[in-house]
């Protein structure tokens, strides 16, 4: 059987229920809903940790962070890392990744925990040698040669774009100056046009100069294409990572898709006045906002008005129907070339954003569905399905699965498990018990002495968040109160519960623990 090729897509900060696939009757996304109908979808995929780097270094390894060690933004994945992508290559199949990475630190700016004077010289273990700037946006800017070394965690081409909004670096960058340097010279909220948006107030958004053929979007779309092309012409098996930076903040749609949806015309998340007790740190960032002290500038949470959250889900819809008019044009491309009837076809994204949900916009520590759950469609000429999984699978599948499809064997120390619907099981026995997401960042407190630290498991009914150190925490009956506004957590009738929750919690943070590498010896 011939070996076969992967294309795999996916968005940043893009929350499952904003396609229509997932039941959104508003956004509009034809091409990924119709790769959907060809394929299977995951309704409940949930992601290994809700922030950029740990969760791509967890799609890439098949590991939860606690193993591959990017606790959170900010620690670059290890270059000795075994990346399921590193496998592939190493069996004949050609890499790329186009787009976004961000498995390397990309802005200049220092950590923000611990303070300097709480900072110890010596760390427990040192980092291999190697080039931890691949993706650092300064070093991009300052040198005009700057280029990658390769393989990258398997790739071998990559086509960067490094950073968000119109503003983004690396090779996009470098082509843009030199392809359309008048455009170059008008990116920024400092070249942009006029808008009364208050997230545009808020240095959330801003209405790009850039028009839609030269997008980050379109460059990627355009890149992926001329790549397919080049496989086409010399028929070897390959992997595509196309890696769209959008939808993610700060919000800036081009051309068409800035108003393609009228904000007014935006419905507001059920929980937005469907909640009236929330859990504490939700509390806590309600009343700076009402107190008018929110921090809206920085790339962290914060509580919003009804007029942010209705910008911000317009602005998040145009984006999204931008990258689905691109996916279209890269999934016309493959199936002119002839190469639609080898190729696997993936879409999923690395994380959600709260847009309105609880108030909230952007994403932080506290893990609504919003934030947690991920789309995921596997489509597959030579196994068509047509199915959808109500069961719990997570990002870290994906490793495992398309090792899978591959003929590939996986390395240890992947605890992720093979999809459904490319594992030759029981289709009626669920996968997955249980999922847990794992969660710890720099920059936000809301009430805690330091950084927080928190552990969800989501089970089949139930989710449930413990936060280290706190004598509180979140329970949730997902079947009766889907959008999340009932804490349980202090229900009398549900000591009993969060017992046996506690327990699986502990049982499934044992199960994906490390067993790599295998012993040598007895002793």
């Amino acid at each position: 059987m011939t070996r076969p090729n992967f294309l795999l897509f996916i968005t940043d900060q893009h929350r499952a229920d904003h396609l229509g696939a997932y039941g959104n009757t508003v956004v509009h996304t034809p091409n990924l809903d119709g790769l959907a109908r060809r394929g299977w979808v995951a309704d409940r995929c949930y992601v290994s940790s809700p922030v950029c780097m740990p969760n791509r270094a967890s799609l890439l390894t098949g590991r939860p962070p606690s193993l591959h060690g990017v606790r959170h933004n900010g620690i670059p994945l290890s270059l000795q890392a075994t990346t399921f992508v590193d496998v592939l290559r190493r069996a004949g199949w050609r890499t790329a990744l186009i787009g976004k990475g961000h498995l390397q630190n990309m802005s200049g700016l220092p950590s923000a925990w611990p303070p300097a004077q709480r900072r110890l010289a010596l760390e427990a273990r040192r980092g291999p040698p190697g080039r931890y700037d691949q993706e650092w946006g300064p070093r991009w800017q300052q040198d005009p040669g700057c280029e990658m070394e390769l393989p990258f965690y398997g790739f071998d081409g990559v086509r960067l774009a490094i950073d968000h909004g119109d503003e983004v670096l690396g090779h996009y960058r470098r082509w843009l100056e030199r392809e359309h340097p008048a455009v170059a010279a008008l990116t920024g909220p400092g070249h942009a046009l006029a808008s009364d948006y208050a997230l545009v107030a808020a240095g959330q958004a801003w209405r790009t100069r850039v028009p839609e053929e030269c997008s980050t979007t379109r460059w990627i779309a355009d890149e992926t294409i001329l790549r397919l092309q080049e496989h086409a012409r010399d028929g070897e098996p390959f992997f595509i990572q196309c890696s769209f930076p959008d939808p993610h903040h700060p919000f800036t749609p081009p051309g068409r898709y800035w108003g393609m949806y009228d904000p007014a015309l935006i419905d507001l998340p059920a929980s937005f006045h469907g909640c009236t007790e929330p859990p504490p740190h939700v509390a806590a960032l309600h009343r700076l906002r009402d107190a008018g002290k929110a921090v809206k500038s920085s790339p962290a949470a914060f509580a919003c008005s009804e007029r942010e959250a209705r910008e911000a889900i317009a602005l998040n819809y145009g984006s999204i129907a931008h990258i689905d008019a691109e996916v279209g044009r890269v999934l016309g491309t493959l199936q002119r070339l002839g190469l639609d009837r080898d190729t696997v076809v993936i879409f999923t994204s690395d994380h959600g954003d709260y847009l309105g949900d609880h108030q909230l916009l952007l994403k932080t520590p506290i893990h609504y569905q919003s934030l947690i759950r991920a789309p995921l469609i596997w489509s597959d000429p030579q196994r068509p399905t047509a199915s959808r999984s109500a069961d719990l699978h997570a990002t870290i599948d994906l490793a495992p699965s398309i090792l899978q499809r591959a003929g590939v064997p996986a390395f240890n120390g992947i605890t992720g498990r093979c999809l459904p619907c490319v594992a030759d099981a029981d289709a009626d026995a669920p996968l997955r018990r249980r999922v847990v997401v794992e969660d710890e960042v720099q920059r936000m407190l809301f009430g805690f002495a330091v950084p927080p630290r928190l552990r969800t498991l989501v089970t089949p009914r139930w989710r449930m968040s413990v936060y280290l150190d706190a004598t509180w925490g979140e329970l949730y009956d997902l079947q009766d109160d889907p959008h999340e506004c009932r804490n349980r957590w202090d229900d009398p009738g549900c000591v009993g519960l969060k017992s046996e929750l506690l327990f699986e919690l502990a049982q499934e943070l044992m199960a994906q623990g490390e067993c790599s590498p295998y012993a040598s010896a007895l002793a």
